[in-house]
């Protein structure tokens, strides 16, 4: 999972609701949802109310951007020219490989994901330091958000996708809830 919509629960959820200025419950509802949008349009983004990896650039939150198959959009393009392959913003196999293969020459964990750790050994991501990899780890305030329930959405269809295993220790990913992983 590399994006956060209505429905969704947890840590990075919470950190995107405290970035934007709105109750920080880690839900993401409707109010989460009219303020990305609204942040998106000041900032001349897809206004689709989807907080992905270039939502998480533009505000800053770099420790949430995480970049996977299925991922879109400008951060991917960017990550795609630092490895030489084809740059067309959109995370497929032949990324994913080159991810792998980079995070091997690199003495990283090979699981073909772009987050914080990985991004910040390619060159063309500065902004990703050393203290943005430390704020992509959980918090000891966000465990707790674990044990709450999910909301019930009404009207929404689940979408099906794959499941990615994200180490609990390394990523606030892993809190993470939603019928959309």
């Amino acid at each position: 999972m590399s994006i956060l919509k209505k429905g969704m629960s947890g840590a990075p959820v919470k950190r995107l609701q405290e970035k934007l200025g709105v109750d920080a419950d880690g839900l993401y509802g409707a109010a989460t949802e009219r303020a990305v949008k609204e942040f998106q349009k000041s900032k001349g983004l897809v206004e689709d109310g989807l907080a992905g990896p270039d939502t998480f650039a533009e505000m800053g939150l770099h420790e949430l951007v995480l970049l996977r198959t299925g991922t879109r959009g400008e951060e991917v393009r960017k990550l795609q020219e630092a490895l030489g392959v084809d740059a067309d913003g959109r995370f497929g196999p032949g990324t994913a490989q080159a991810v792998k293969e980079f995070q091997e020459k690199h003495g990283l964990k090979a699981d073909g994901m772009a987050g914080p750790a990985t991004l910040a050994k390619v060159g063309s991501f500065d902004e990703i330091t050393p203290e943005t990899v430390a704020r992509a780890a959980l918090r000891t305030e966000e465990a707790q958000l674990e044990s709450e329930p999910m909301p019930e959405l009404k009207g929404v269809d689940a979408v099906a996708g794959t499941s990615v295993e994200i180490e609990e220790e390394q990523s606030v990913w892993s809190r993470v809830k939603g019928w959309f992983s």
